[in-house]
Parts: structure tokens; C-alpha cells; sequence
């Protein structure tokens, strides 16, 4: 990474759905153009595996990302962060570009609730890294 990499941060409560499959797409989708960073204010203990596999239905691997603690250190770091439903949880600092995404929440959801708020967070992945400035490719 050069300083004028971009460096995204997603947050949300438990770093186990929808942070993990939005950094998993700037990953696929960005080709290390962006610097990517997911946690939660309240990390669960592993990645929820139907989100996994959803993510897996498009080619994108989740299986060795492991849930991380949001420090302000890692918000500092970041020139957007992308909060996901963790509304008070998720601290502010002036300076850092922020997004809130309201998005259903996968936990507890089968494959078939799960694929639409995947298929949203790439949508919404895309047109960050378009307004980033991040060539796409088209699917």
C-alpha cells in the first residue's frame, strides 16, 4: 500500500455478516487498489456461515476471516468508514469520511434471506469504490 491508497474501514456489531462480506467484496472487486479493514463493537467468535457461504456462491472466500475488535486506532487509520447497525456503538472522529449503510442483519437468517442483503452490499461496495475513484470490472 502507497499513501494514496485508500483505506476503507466496515463496522458493524459483531463483525460477522455484513462487515466481513462488504470487505470481502473491496477485496475481490478493488484488485488491492483499497485497503480494507472490517471489525465490530462487539465482536461475535466466529464468521456467520451462512454468510460465508453466500459469499462463496460468487466466488468470494470468507472461510479464514476471523471477527476483530473495532479500536480507535483502526478508525483513525481509515479515510471512509462504512458503519452497518451499530447506531451508539460505533465511535465518530472528525476528519474521516463516514457512511451508515442500514442493512437487514444476516444473523439467524437461512441462504435465501441472506443472498439479497449480499447482493445490496456489493451494490453499495461498488459505488464506494466508483466514488473512490477504483475501476470496477463488470460482471
Amino acid at each position: 500500500m502507497t499513501a494514496t491508497t485508500p483505506s476503507v474501514l466496515f463496522v458493524c456489531v459483531h463483525n460477522a455478516g455484513r462487515s466481513q462480506m462488504a470487505a470481502g467484496f473491496v477485496r475481490a472487486l478493488s484488485g488491492g487498489a483499497v485497503e480494507v479493514r472490517s471489525a465490530g463493537s462487539m465482536p461475535a467468535e466466529r464468521i456467520n456461515p451462512v454468510a460465508v457461504e453466500a459469499m462463496r456462491e460468487v466466488g468470494v472466500d470468507l472461510t479464514g476471516e476471523q471477527p476483530k475488535v473495532l479500536t480507535p486506532e483502526a478508525v483513525q487509520a481509515s479515510d471512509v468508514v462504512v458503519t452497518m447497525g451499530c447506531g451508539d456503538a460505533c465511535p465518530f472522529y472528525p476528519g474521516v469520511r463516514y457512511e451508515d449503510w442500514q442493512l437487514d442483519d444476516p444473523a439467524g437468517q437461512g441462504l435465501e434471506a441472506v443472498r439479497p442483503i449480499r447482493d445490496e452490499i456489493r451494490r453499495r461496495v461498488v459505488a464506494l469504490l466508483e466514488s473512490l475513484g477504483v475501476p470496477v470490472p463488470t460482471p
